[in-house]
């Protein structure tokens, strides 16, 4: 038998989750501090911002849990693209949408509007990939989650600094 989940609620669905070891900081170069220099969107810098996306049912990140990894991040700054992969922990995660909302919404609000975002789960790891995938590329579902209060609370403890 599973613990219950955080506030005492429901069982943890992955109760002993693989931690993974966090990547280093990127070292800020001349150029990057030159604020006379235009400065291009890349993969470490979108990885960067939703590395530390805290995870709706353990106290650790999306990163230490390996659910988003720099290799799974696509950048094109001259196309305005941006595509970002994550891996839910199991296959059967139910928060595998919270999770794809969480960073879509790190993007939007960090991302000048000129992006167009994908966010999406990494092929073969979820059994309702299809699914979840469907939910964060429409925009106007996406909205309409973010209109419920309740559900924006959740998304904004995901996104906030951990104490």
């Amino acid at each position: 038998m599973v613990g219950p989940g955080p506030g005492g609620g429901a069982p943890l669905e992955n109760a002993n989750p693989l931690i993974y070891r966090r990547s280093g900081e990127r070292p800020v170069t001349a150029r990057e501090e030159d604020d006379e220099l235009a400065d291009s969107i890349d993969d470490r810098e979108i990885f960067d911002l939703i590395r530390s996306i805290n995870d709706p049912e353990h106290p650790l990140t999306l990163e230490e849990l390996n659910v988003v990894e720099q290799v799974r991040v696509k950048v094109n700054d001259a196309e305005s693209t941006v595509a970002v992969e994550f891996t839910p922990t199991i296959p059967h995660c139910s928060m595998a949408t919270l999770i794809g909302l969480s960073i879509k919404v790190k993007l939007i609000r960090s991302l000048p509007e000129r992006f167009k975002l994908d966010v999406h789960i990494t092929p073969g790891t979820h059994a309702s990939e299809h699914a979840v995938n469907k939910q964060l590329a429409d925009k106007e579902r996406v909205a309409a989650a973010l209109e419920n209060s309740h559900l924006l609370e959740v998304v904004n403890q995901c996104l906030s600094a951990r104490s």
